[in-house]
């Protein structure tokens, strides 16, 4: 599948392109291009940086990953293009998905004029697992 992706895109496959593909298909963790990055390095030595920025402003704009804005300062990856929700953990930090069934909304569609190609919906709060731990209200 990351072949196909990236011949459709016009890109060159090198190994870097095909393991950042690799790595986003089905990952839920939403990782940072620095995360993606540091994950990478250690088996692909001349992987840059920019490389990586560089393949998911691409994909991105081919609507193949989405990118996400939920952390003040830093950019999350999102690989599922079909439209959904997204939680922040405030303890944790850590972002997931969010199905949000009630709030579906076709797209395209039409909203008192406006041309509704996509939308992103941002939640805040505790995740499940750091509501198990102690006095949460005073983290």
């Amino acid at each position: 599948m990351a072949k196909n992706t990236l011949k459709k895109l016009g890109l060159k496959l090198t190994p870097q392109r095909l393991a950042i593909l690799n790595l986003l298909e089905g990952n839920t963790k939403h990782p940072s291009a620095e995360d993606i990055y540091n994950k990478l390095k250690p088996q692909y030595p001349s992987l840059s940086l920019a490389t990586v920025y560089n393949t998911l402003e691409v994909l991105v704009k081919a609507g193949e990953v989405h990118e996400i804005r939920i952390k003040a300062g830093k950019r999350c990856f999102d690989p599922n293009p079909i439209p959904h929700g997204h939680f922040l953990c405030r303890i944790c930090e850590s972002v997931f998905d969010l199905d949000i069934k009630p709030l579906e909304i076709q797209t395209p569609c039409s909203i008192k004029g406006y041309l509704l190609e996509n939308y992103m919906i941002y939640f805040y709060g505790i995740c499940p697992e750091c509501q198990e731990g102690d006095n949460i209200k005073d983290r």
